[in-house]
């Protein structure tokens, strides 16, 4: 992929000892990693500036433009229809997903985007789903890019169509999608490997994940290996397949539990993954006699993390791998390709008892939640990573 640096990314001690072939691809433009980390908090507020200006203004403009005039000072457009291609549509982790891509499209003056692909991870459903967007004029597609092969060539016939594509949650190497809006995986789960390593330095853990070999989680479950080979080669990592169906995953990590009862850590790569551990965890009452985290801010998640049955999850921002597709795409076709999305990292937030407090009290619909009001200010805002622009 010939993606620029990938925006937002927090600054972190361990990042500059990773250099493994996976990232390398990922931040591949013909510089190295430290060109790479010296532009990223530049280029992080550029993009989000650029993001926010434009929603603001849409925003504003969709309230209070005379009719017949487009969104701000727009010019009037049609209303493009997007589609999101989705591996694992009905999974709860993709609700605020979508609640990001029906708020960019009211803002838009758009109609919602057709959310479809597959229930369960199917791959071939998912390449159906994304021929018929294009056999149906779609005016943008937004996929997962789950699979590294099975999409190329419908990418190739969208692009060649004048349809822009753009790949969210998952990325592939060797495919042409516009940019990637999501997290870095890989990434991710290196730095949580890391995590691991400060409590646990010998011993086997288990690590859950939906879909093994999938884009969207495979990355991560190698990143916390390589972790673990380098900062606690001790550490043994038994990998648990819990499938793609979200109902089933409880029981596949209760079975992996119960059969592995000297496991020092039980943790996992995926959303339903997480919140079955913290639903295990706390009927068996072991909060806090082993160490567990994972991803993603289901409710079993946030309730995990304050009984102490979670010592962390990481935060990927969800709703915007739905919000910022659409608005890119939008900017895409409204520019005549001139105005060129970016590559967007939309986050790793470790949330833990510590900072749960939020997630848990505003129930916001920002976070898979129910509350669609304004959430509240705190008097004060944590200090972020230090910025690592140089000149």
């Amino acid at each position: 992929m010939h993606y620029g640096p990938i925006l937002g990314l927090p600054p972190d001690g361990g990042r500059g000892q990773i250099m493994t072939e996976r990232s390398s691809r990922a931040a591949e433009t013909g510089s190295n990693l430290t060109s790479r980390r010296r532009a990223l908090g530049f280029l992080g507020v550029g993009g989000g500036a650029v993001a926010a200006t434009a929603l603001l203004s849409a925003c504003q403009g969709v309230q209070d433009s005379p009719e017949g005039e487009g969104a701000g000072n727009f010019p009037q457009t049609p209303e493009w229809k997007f589609v999101f291609v989705n591996h694992v549509t009905t999974n709860s982790f993709f609700v605020p997903t979508r609640t990001g891509l029906e708020d960019a499209a009211a803002i838009l003056g758009l109609p919602t985007p057709q959310w479809t692909g597959s229930e369960n991870g199917n791959v071939s459903e998912m390449v159906n789903a994304f021929d018929t967007a294009i056999n149906s004029g779609a005016d943008g597609i937004a996929i997962a890019l789950t699979d590294s092969n099975a999409f190329v060539a419908p990418t190739k016939r969208a692009l060649g169509k004048g349809i822009p594509v753009i790949a969210y949650n998952a990325t592939a190497a060797d495919n042409y999608p516009l940019t990637y809006v999501g997290q870095d995986l890989y990434l991710s789960g290196f730095m949580m490997g890391q995590r691991i390593a400060k409590q646990i330095t010998s011993g086997q853990i288990l690590v859950g994940i939906s879909q093994p070999g999938g884009n969207n989680v495979q990355p991560r479950l190698d990143g916390i290996v390589d972790a673990l080979k380098q900062d606690a080669p001790g550490v043994r990592v038994r990998s648990i397949n819990t499938g793609a169906e979200q109902a089933a995953e409880l029981n596949a990590m209760t079975a992996a539990y119960d059969g592995n009862q000297n496991a020092k850590g039980i943790y996992a790569v995926d959303a339903g993954s997480t919140a079955a551990i913290a639903q295990l965890l706390g009927s068996r009452g072991l909060e806090g006699k082993i160490h567990a985290g994972g991803y993603d801010t289901l409710t079993d998640t946030i309730n995990g993390i304050k009984s102490g049955a979670l010592d962390f999850t990481i935060d990927q921002s969800a709703y915007l791998q739905g919000l910022l597709p659409v608005l890119y795409m939008y900017l895409f076709r409204l520019s005549g390709t001139l105005v060129s999305p970016p590559v967007t990292d939309t986050g790793l937030t470790f949330v833990t008892k510590d900072n749960v407090g939020p997630y848990a009290s505003a129930d916001s619909k920002f976070s898979g939640g129910t509350k669609k009001q304004l959430v509240d200010m705190p008097k004060s805002i944590p200090l972020p990573p230090a910025s690592t622009v140089s000149r």
